[in-house]
């Protein structure tokens, strides 16, 4: 997968940009699958089968001569957990943003339920976990990437659904679990699928997990970059934390979520293009 950053395309520009590669590719060996174009960034990131990164690169320099700012490996599987079914463009122009909102959740002090409990009843914890946190993903929209162990991961197309998401399965633990007996803490970040750090989604994934683990126990923390997607949302931020986070050289900047009255906890909804990593590019 490879990422452009373009100035002033069009989904049409994108759109005929593709076309043009479908016409050169042959002579490579390399297939242009898809692609996902972001007006608004005015980022691109193609999907492509090529036996090598110049190949792939290649294809675009004769064809148009938009080379990518960034190529990595991924697998087609992990990138249809992250993003949906990939768009099949068929010569039509389309917007398809690929940038996700990842959301960790994470069993606080597993081990020592597992020592309090048992194997069994730690087990029937962590499937008390997965039917909540599932049917909140359900209600919102949200794809489940992996089960951690002890948590899942999930992607969204927007931030303010997966904060509400979050802070649905926070309302459902704090109401239906007997207290002291099951926590669970939740991380949210965002980003895009091809960065400088070279793995799909990865720098929004580790930063997604590291404010999973720096959550306080039954809450939600967020990157600063979640916070400004949901800026016009009814969802209310605490006080600015300022982070020292493993795998961060910089300072992070995070915000805990603070919780709605129960009569505003988001209802449950039915499935809508959010949860097919199609072309939804709100916040």
């Amino acid at each position: 997968m490879d990422r452009h950053e373009l100035e002033g395309a069009t989904a049409t520009d994108v759109a005929v940009a593709h076309g043009y590669d479908l016409q050169v590719q042959d002579k490579y060996d390399v297939k242009y699958l898809s692609y996902w174009f972001d007006y608004q960034r005015q980022h691109a990131f193609c999907l492509v089968e090529a036996p090598t990164e110049e190949a792939a690169e290649a294809v675009h320099r004769e064809a148009h001569g938009l080379i990518a700012h960034n190529i990595i490996e991924v697998e087609p599987e992990r990138v249809a957990e992250f993003l949906g079914t990939a768009p099949l463009p068929v010569g039509e122009a389309y917007e398809a943003s690929a940038f996700r909102t990842i959301l960790f959740t994470d069993i606080v002090g597993s081990t020592a339920l597992t020592q309090r409990l048992g194997d069994a009843g730690a087990m029937a914890m962590v499937r008390r976990h997965d039917e909540i946190v599932r049917e909140a993903l359900q209600a919102l929209g949200g794809r489940e990437i992996k089960h951690t162990g002890d948590g899942i991961m999930a992607s969204f197309t927007s931030a303010s659904r997966a904060v509400e998401c979050a802070m649905r399965m926070q309302h459902r633990f704090a109401q239906t679990v007997p207290a002291g007996s099951l926590q669970i803490r939740v991380g949210i970040s965002a980003g895009e699928p091809v960065t400088d750090e070279g793995d799909l989604f990865g720098t929004a994934v580790q930063l997604a997990a590291r404010l999973c683990s720096a959550a306080d126990p039954g809450g939600v923390l967020v990157s600063q970059a979640v916070r400004e997607l949901c800026a016009g949302k009814d969802l209310d931020f605490g006080e600015l934390r300022e982070l020292d986070l493993r795998g961060f050289t910089e300072t992070v900047r995070a915000y805990p979520t603070l919780p709605k009255p129960a009569a505003e906890v988001a209802p449950e909804r039915d499935h809508d293009r959010e949860n097919t990593g199609q072309a939804a590019t709100g916040p």
